[in-house]
């Protein structure tokens, strides 16, 4: 598996970089955004991995360019790693017909109804083939962590909780928390895996969370008060931590962000946070 490096610019002494590659999962070219910070470039220190998934309609370039994230991945030594959001021109009729399914919305399931079954694979390529991907390519350690926001919260909560021990840690900026029970989530799990609402649990946070009996594990979830989709019912974080509360091999922080919405504006103030958050558990000895 290759890496085909198409930018780079230096960045608080780092390097953000821009890769694509062919996905033998995906079936297609692939984009993703990769930090690598000082202590990689300059010093050839192999470093642990932040990987970070981005929400409805975006690409690889929302995070980049709007979160301001190398500041804190420079200071705490990570590779920051920033994949799409679902497979780009495989030519499936209906593809870019909604913001919501299809293109920018590949929910990161691995979908069982065709023609999506084919390429929409995206929870196997972020568990699986990214992680071997820039294991091999990078100067990276075997020690990487997982967040995200809107449906990469999502994303990022089932990947933690359906592979106990893959990832250091975990956060979460306005997830889709329980999308059994939204207009989202239902639309996409319908599409993407039918019409059996037991087979829409496997990819549910609140669901897996309900049965996660595996090692302890603390999960940070960061929600602004004025998000409109808090409001609409579509993210449901109050459902999950309900669930969470009640199992024991599960902690969580939640913080109530007064006053933000859902846009980048929100993640921007507390992505520093976050970052901090993950290097604790990534440089721990």
């Amino acid at each position: 598996m290759a890496l085909k490096l198409i930018s780079t610019s230096k960045c608080f002494a780092g390097e953000q970089r821009v890769y694509s590659h062919f996905s033998e999962v995906l079936k297609c070219e692939m984009k993703l955004g990769v930090y690598l910070p000082p202590q990689a470039i300059e010093e050839q220190i192999a470093c642990p991995v932040l990987y970070y998934l981005s929400g409805l309609t975006c690409t690889h370039e929302n995070f980049i360019h709007k979160s301001g994230f190398q500041k804190y991945a420079a200071e705490n030594g990570l590779c920051v790693v920033n994949p799409d959001t679902s497979p780009r021109d495989v030519k499936i009729p209906g593809e870019d017909d909604s913001y919501d399914f299809g293109s920018g919305a590949g929910f990161y399931v691995d979908a069982l109804q065709e023609p999506w079954s084919k390429n929409y694979q995206m929870y196997s390529y972020v568990t699986n083939e990214l992680i071997a991907l820039i294991n091999s390519n990078l100067p990276v350690t075997k020690k990487q962590s997982i967040t995200g926001h809107s449906m990469g919260g999502h994303g990022a909560l089932i990947s933690a909780l359906k592979n106990p021990g893959l990832y250091q840690s975990v956060s979460a900026f306005a997830p889709i928390c329980n999308p059994c029970e939204c207009a989202w989530g239902q639309k996409a799990f319908k599409g993407y895996m039918g019409d059996d609402k037991e087979e829409w649990k496997n990819w549910d946070a609140t669901e897996l969370a309900s049965k996660y009996s595996a090692n302890p594990i603390e999960i940070l979830i960061d929600q602004g008060t004025e998000d409109n989709f808090l409001k609409s019912k579509s993210l449901l974080p109050d459902n999950f931590l309900e669930v969470a509360a009640s199992n024991d091999h599960l902690q969580t922080i939640y913080k109530q962000r007064e006053g933000y919405d859902h846009s980048y504006y929100y993640i921007a103030t507390f992505i520093g946070e976050h970052v901090n958050y993950h290097a604790k558990f990534l440089n721990k000895e």
